[in-house]
């Protein structure tokens, strides 16, 4: 196998020396073999400097680059891949991002809440400390939760379905990872002779399917919840009728006793 030093690696690769040190500084290139104060390089060095080259080209940032080499390396685990946002999606929810202090959830949940709640509501993710308080980097979550309290649902049993949901959302992404997954690393193969075409391949699917799986997911979930809703109108009801026939049985019994 040939070996490089570091000049001449960057020159098969078509890259400066300053973009190597670059690349090995945010954890994208592997640090090479040294043999005394020299470092040499292998043709996997040289393989990912190219991948790298060909992913920035086509726009890739850094973070996503890092995340997808990260999973062919860890046995292709890109269900973290699938589910984490970018950096310009990062920044993007920053912006959306709100501040709240233990008054201002008090006051949200009137009927009370415990330190206990929102230390769980911060292991769940609907919360994180701040030097003042709390964020909330997703202000629906927070919304809905102050709805279905206003309404009635104890912050327990809400902090107890929300924990359940990402579970099961887990499951769902778990689905969706497997069909690439079957793809792309067959059973018993080493994760770690997955080629360069054979990552950028997978890059280009998980660009291409993360929004879609967003926009699928939803749409199940909201026919589901439509159907759900009306077999639960519909059970309510039956219900009612049937007890108020019941009672009218009930009534004309009475009367014929009375009789």
């Amino acid at each position: 196998m040939m070996e490089y030093r570091v000049d001449d690696l960057a020159r098969r690769a078509g890259v400066s020396v300053r973009n190597v040190r670059v690349y090995q500084d945010r954890g994208l290139l592997p640090p090479p073999r040294k043999e005394g104060r020299t470092g040499w390089y292998s043709e996997s060095h040289l393989a990912r400097l190219e991948l790298i080259s060909r992913m920035l080209d086509r726009g890739y940032t850094f973070a996503t680059i890092s995340e997808l080499l990260i999973a062919a390396q860890s046995g292709l685990r890109i269900e973290d891949v699938l589910t984490a946002d970018d950096v310009d999606d990062t920044a993007r929810r920053q912006r959306e991002s709100t501040h709240v202090t233990r008054e201002d959830i008090t006051r949200k949940f009137a009927r009370g809440i415990t330190d206990d709640e929102l230390d769980r509501g911060v292991a769940l993710g609907v919360l994180a400390r701040s030097s003042d308080g709390y964020r909330v980097d997703q202000p629906d979550l927070l919304d809905a939760a102050t709805l279905l309290h206003d309404a009635g649902t104890s912050v327990g049993r809400i902090l107890d379905e929300t924990e359940a949901v990402q579970k099961d959302l887990d499951d769902v992404a778990a689905r969706f990872v497997s069909l690439i997954t079957d793809k792309f690393v067959g059973k018993g193969k080493d994760p770690f002779d997955t080629d360069a075409l054979t990552v950028g391949q997978l890059a280009t699917l998980i660009d291409n399917l993360r929004p879609l799986t967003h926009r699928v997911v939803g749409a199940l979930f909201r026919e589901a919840m439509e159907h759900r809703i009306t077999l639960t109108m519909e059970e309510m009801v039956a219900q009612y009728s049937a007890e108020g026939d019941t009672a009218s049985e009930g009534a004309a019994l009475s009367q014929t006793g009375e009789a």
